[in-house]
């Protein structure tokens, strides 16, 4: 990394949790600005139709713990 890039991360370091957050997602965005902004859609898209299908009583929900549960009994 060049000075300058070591320079600017020491000071994006010393930035609240939340700004160095936004900082890091502009910085990824900036990389392939299309190729996210198409998947942001696709990925709205899908929740979009998921909310719906529910909303329609097409989706059962289930429980967290019930997932969570079945994850860790596979586990062992």
């Amino acid at each position: 990394m060049s000075e300058q890039a070591e320079r600017i991360f020491e000071q994006a370091l010393r930035l609240p949790s939340p700004e160095r957050a936004d900082l890091a997602e502009r910085l990824i965005e900036s990389l392939a600005p299309d190729t996210d902004a198409r998947i942001d859609a696709l990925w709205a898209a899908e929740a979009e139709s998921r909310i719906a299908a529910y909303r329609r009583g097409e989706l059962l929900a289930i429980p967290a713990e019930e997932v969570f549960q079945e994850l860790d009994a596979e586990a062992d």
